[in-house]
């Protein structure tokens, strides 16, 4: 660690005389607490669409240890919370149906995951013992199992471009936002015994209970137009949807499962929207515009901008909240983004046309 230190140190040049020496010393601390993990070595991982490949990149020092070929059009990423696999959505906007596969641990690419009629995945989660994906072409979500090397779950939303995702722990609840539909839909997991009684009736004669059948129940919520990119604050409490054609966010009361309030922020082609684990702010990028918008969450109003390029996608945080990754597509770099200054401190080339990133704790080989 203490070389990488050194490492990262003499090669920053511009950003060194950018922050300062105090600066410089905190930012250091903040990637040596984000690499602290009890399983594995912190990667932060970034797609690169126009070359199809997964760069694996070394967050202290910023350059890329790996890049591994993955299939066309890729636009997520996730990776298994062992570490060792990557799983990327080969999108093509429904023309597609597989899931790539990356060793993180040998760097190599692994055979693709065929998913059928499911095309055009997009939104992944791991949790659990699956991956799950949207499908946008067959508006569906779907679960693959690397255990067993099979689809196991395929749950409908009947909405038009089922898009990203989140799967609660347990897997016992779904978020997807559904962009042509300019919807939310949560999907809630129950078990039902088949052929039980009612409750208070007495079972009758000769009745077995038979095995749980999985079942699941389907809140629809209209948000607004052309809603994509969201993310649940870290409470729990709320979920927000960035709308990219109305250009405004929709405040939705998880517990409620209705929106309770519209933000009209002039947000058009939002594109992601991610908090920062305090929970202070909503980090808002757009494909039309350089910047990162930042939303207070508290107060719901427009704290600033950050200028991180031509145009903005992805956004990751990291896991400590110190620094955010923001994917400027147009200018093929990664802007590095210093959350408590919120400005940009270093960018990394990890491909052309970046998109999709995540953070992987990958076992030493």
């Amino acid at each position: 660690m203490a070389e990488a230190r050194l490492r990262l140190a003499s090669g920053m040049g511009w950003t060194a005389r950018l922050l300062g020496a105090g600066a410089i010393f905190l930012l250091l601390a903040s990637v040596a607490q984000a690499q602290a993990h009890p399983t594995g070595r912190a990667t932060l991982l970034i797609l690169s669409k126009t070359a199809r490949t997964l760069s694996l990149v070394d967050p202290v020092t910023l350059q890329v240890m790996a890049s591994v070929p993955v299939g066309a059009d890729p636009h997520e990423v996730v990776a298994t919370p062992d570490g060792r696999f990557a799983y990327v959505s080969d999108y093509g906007f429904g023309r597609y149906h597989t899931l790539s596969v990356v060793d993180l641990v040998h760097r190599k690419a692994l055979p693709a995951v065929e998913l059928g009629a499911l095309t055009g995945p997009h939104g992944l989660a791991a949790q659990g013992q699956g991956i799950w994906f949207t499908a946008e072409g067959a508006k569906a979500i779907g679960r693959y199992n690397p255990a067993s090397h099979r689809i196991d779950r395929i749950v409908g939303t009947g909405q038009d471009r089922t898009h990203m995702l989140r799967v609660m722990p347990g897997g016992e609840r779904i978020f997807a936002t559904n962009v042509n539909s300019g919807t939310l839909s949560v999907l809630d997991r129950s078990l039902q015994i088949p052929g039980a009684p009612p409750p208070g009736f007495a079972p009758p004669p000769g009745y077995h209970p038979q095995p749980p059948i999985e079942q699941w129940h389907q809140t629809v919520i209209a948000v607004g137009a052309g809603d994509e990119g969201f993310d649940l604050t870290p409470d729990g409490r709320e979920l927000w949807t960035a709308n990219a054609v109305d250009g405004s966010l929709s405040i939705v009361d998880t517990a409620a499962l209705r929106v309770v309030d519209t933000l009209h922020v002039g947000l058009t082609r939002a594109n992601r929207l991610r908090f920062t684990p305090d929970g202070r702010y909503a980090l808002i990028s757009r494909l039309n515009a350089g910047d990162v918008t930042v939303m207070d969450v508290r107060s719901r109003r427009f704290a600033t901008r950050i200028p991180v390029g031509t145009a903005a996608e992805g956004i990751l945080m990291q896991p400590d909240g110190q620094r955010a990754f923001v994917a400027c597509s147009p200018d093929n770099t990664v802007a590095v983004v210093d959350v408590k200054n919120l400005r940009v401190v270093a960018r990394i080339r990890a491909g052309d046309d970046p998109d999709g990133m995540a953070w992987a704790w990958v076992p030493e080989h």
